[in-house]
């Protein structure tokens, strides 16, 4: 989607604001009646039955009334369309809508196109019972037929226009490349290249931790505790930011530059669980926290290097061209010479060959590996492949 910065007015964000509510009030409503359904009742109302509900609604209730009708049907729309991917399983259960978290609406048709360019720099867009509101022109206004206002956490609107952008040709050199996702180096590519996501500064993890003491010590509910809550908020949106970028950025560069991209088939969301609490064999009763903090550590290295964005985007950039590899044994097979072992893995940096000697850069080896589709299904050791030019200089129990 293409998506501008919305700069509102104090009154217009109130205003904006009372339209999310109305798109989040009509959301839930429908789930609701969706979530009572038993077997000994008749079907759930489809789109064109509670688009009539709504009707009758509307004249009953003022505060509903007093709302935009597009902004309100669209959002049975979406959840019609939530209903269908659920039962298609390709998108999770729908779930409820909640103030400060889920804010924003859609808005389809002529009132889609209501938007003025001011000049190179910004534009404004008709929003039904809004309003004029500013937008910063970032790049090209596209022709769409709907678009979509949402505000994030930290307080900023955006509009995203309904758009897919066409895909990225392959440049028709033939060239792979494997890439290594990582938490120390995000991406590592078989060229030899490593790619680090930049995250919050030195100075901007010390002003979180200093701001979450401060979280610690508010009284819930307080003018502070909310200050405080939104300087926080402010600090994870740029790094959210920062993340972003950099996946966007480096997946153009990957889908211009080679004609197939591998990666590792991993499964983030079960390596991001939060781990079991196991007993402390010491101390009857209790638990070993210090595992579970080593696993969270973990799980925001995974997260916060966008492992999972970073491959979505290269599909909807390069479709097709993308193919995932087995990632078992990846790290520790020789991309020389294709001996497998624990051993080879010197340290987390470091790869040393114990058959043939080679040593290289942990990450880069193993996205070696994935370029050529290597993966080792045996939880064995291999026997080293003796190369005619290259002798191996250990021996290795078979």
């Amino acid at each position: 989607m293409s998506r501008f910065r919305m700069y509102p007015t104090p009154a217009q964000q109130a205003a904006l604001l009372e339209q999310c509510g109305h798109a989040r009030y009509v959301w839930n409503l429908a789930l609701e009646q969706w979530s009572m359904w038993t077997r000994d009742k008749g079907p759930t109302p489809d789109f064109p039955a509670q688009c009539r509900q709504l009707t009758a609604a509307r004249a009953a209730c003022a505060w509903l009334r007093s709302g935009s009708q597009t902004v309100q049907q669209q959002a049975l729309r979406d959840f019609d369309q939530a209903i269908k991917n659920f039962h298609a399983r390709t998108h999770r259960r729908p779930t409820w809508r909640k103030t400060g978290r889920h804010e924003g609406f859609r808005i389809v048709g002529p009132q889609a196109s209501r938007i003025v360019r001011l000049n190179r720099k910004w534009a404004k867009v008709n929003v039904p019972k809004v309003g004029w509101v500013r937008l910063r022109l970032s790049r090209a206004i596209p022709e769409a037929k709907s678009y979509r206002i949402t505000c994030d956490r930290a307080g900023r609107w955006n509009l995203a226009f309904a758009v897919i952008p066409p895909p990225i040709p392959a440049p028709g050199t033939g060239e792979i490349v494997g890439v290594d996702r990582g938490v120390s180096v995000s991406a590592a590519l078989s060229t030899g290249e490593l790619l680090s996501c930049p995250g919050l500064s030195r100075r901007e993890e010390d002003r979180l931790k200093q701001q979450q003491r401060r979280l610690a010590r508010c009284r819930r509910g307080s003018n502070r505790h909310r200050r405080v809550r939104d300087a926080i908020t402010k600090l994870h949106a740029r790094a959210a930011d920062r993340r972003k970028d950099r996946v966007e950025k480096t997946s153009t560069d990957l889908a211009r530059r080679f004609d197939i991209i591998r990666v590792e088939d991993l499964r983030i969301a079960p390596m991001t669980r939060r781990p079991k609490p196991k007993p402390d064999p010491a101390q009857p009763g209790a638990y070993l926290h210090n595992q579970r903090h080593a696993k969270a550590g973990l799980n925001r290295g995974i997260l916060a290097n966008g492992w999972g964005a970073l491959v979505r985007r290269l599909e909807h950039k390069a479709p097709r061209r993308v193919e995932k590899v087995n990632p078992a044994y990846t790290s520790q097979t020789c991309s020389v010479c294709g001996h497998s072992a624990p051993e080879n893995r010197e340290s987390q940096a470091v790869f040393r060959c114990v058959a043939c000697g080679h040593r290289a850069n942990a990450d880069m080896n193993a996205a070696v590996n994935i370029a050529a589709g290597r993966a080792v299904s045996a939880r064995r050791e291999t026997s080293a492949r003796v190369s005619p030019k290259r002798e191996p200089q250990l021996a290795t129990s078979a």
